[in-house]
């Protein structure tokens, strides 16, 4: 008996890792292998003939020189990395809050009231996944011309229009945030919302809460992993965003750290900078996925 027993174990366990493998492969050549070249880069050197970033491979020999460059820029007395970097943690942080409050009560309501909707709303929902994120930009361009809709509806109810909001004011680049990665936010708030066991939010009226007590201290609460999941997904490629910026402003006062790192990537010589500015994002990223990890186990033991 313990020898079939045995066997069954080493067939299940040779199983378990010959459906894991195409996924360890697909993260090793796609993660893996990537980050150690940006590593190679950022620790090497540049040609000094055509400029180009010389990568080493040996880890024994890389070098801190572009790392030392880059904190200079951060905080050095000629540093221009410092701005665009508290930028991009002030527009990310208002987006975000935006974002989590148009959010919310849309989800609230599909995951309640839609009730045979249900599916048109979701559907709703995720119709804008089937538009890119570059045209979904374009089109904001064209809403925020001098003579395109906005103006004119502003002018139409007797406000002042004629606003130049392509010509690098921040609020367009935090709201162009917020409608490129708002849909995201629904979704997840939508699926932990509507993941609530409804009996709890019954006993909780039957046990003399109102509905404003019963929606503050069991919905909200319960749909807490939800917000910080909600929070975190929009954020964090917030925190990297280049292209929003690029197509809504353009100005050097709304320049967020993304751009940065572009403009480091393209120009001769500083690549290994650029790579070293996008691994130091990367790992200020993972402060806080470090922090939802565990407040989402948190959660679920609270909850369990």
């Amino acid at each position: 008996m313990g020898r079939v027993q045995d066997s069954y174990d080493r067939r299940n366990r040779w199983l378990w890792m010959g459906l894991a493998a195409p996924g360890a492969i697909w993260l090793l050549v796609l993660f893996v292998v990537p980050f150690y070249v940006m590593l190679a880069v950022a620790a090497g050197g540049v040609n000094p003939f055509f400029q180009t970033a010389v990568p080493i491979w040996n880890p024994l020999n890389w070098s801190s020189v572009n790392l030392t460059a880059v904190w200079h820029d951060m905080v050095g007395s000629g540093a221009f990395l410092g701005p665009p970097a508290l930028r991009t943690l002030l527009y990310t942080a208002i987006a975000t809050a935006i974002s989590l409050a148009i959010a919310y009560p849309v989800a609230y309501f599909v995951s309640r009231y839609a009730g045979r909707r249900k599916a048109l709303f979701l559907v709703l929902l995720i119709a804008p996944f089937w538009v890119s994120y570059m045209m979904r930009m374009l089109a904001w361009i064209d809403l925020l011309q001098q003579n395109g809709f906005v103006n004119s509806a502003l002018s139409a109810l007797a406000l002042p229009g004629h606003t130049d909001w392509l010509g690098g004011k921040p609020v367009t680049v935090v709201l162009g945030l917020v409608y490129g990665y708002i849909p995201y936010v629904i979704l997840v708030l939508y699926a932990g919302l509507d993941r609530i066991d409804q009996s709890l939010l019954e006993a909780a009226r039957d046990l003399g809460l109102s509905k404003w007590q019963t929606f503050r201290h069991v919905t909200v609460r319960l749909s807490k992993p939800a917000i910080i999941a909600a929070a975190f997904i929009t954020s964090l490629p917030m925190l990297g965003d280049y292209f929003t910026n690029q197509l809504l402003s353009g100005a050097p006062g709304t320049t967020m750290i993304g751009n940065a790192i572009e403009g480091q990537l393209e120009s001769p010589g500083e690549t290994g900078q650029g790579a070293v500015l996008a691994l130091l994002l990367l790992f200020v990223l993972l402060i806080p996925m470090i922090y939802y990890v565990g407040s989402t186990a948190r959660a679920s033991r609270e909850f369990a």
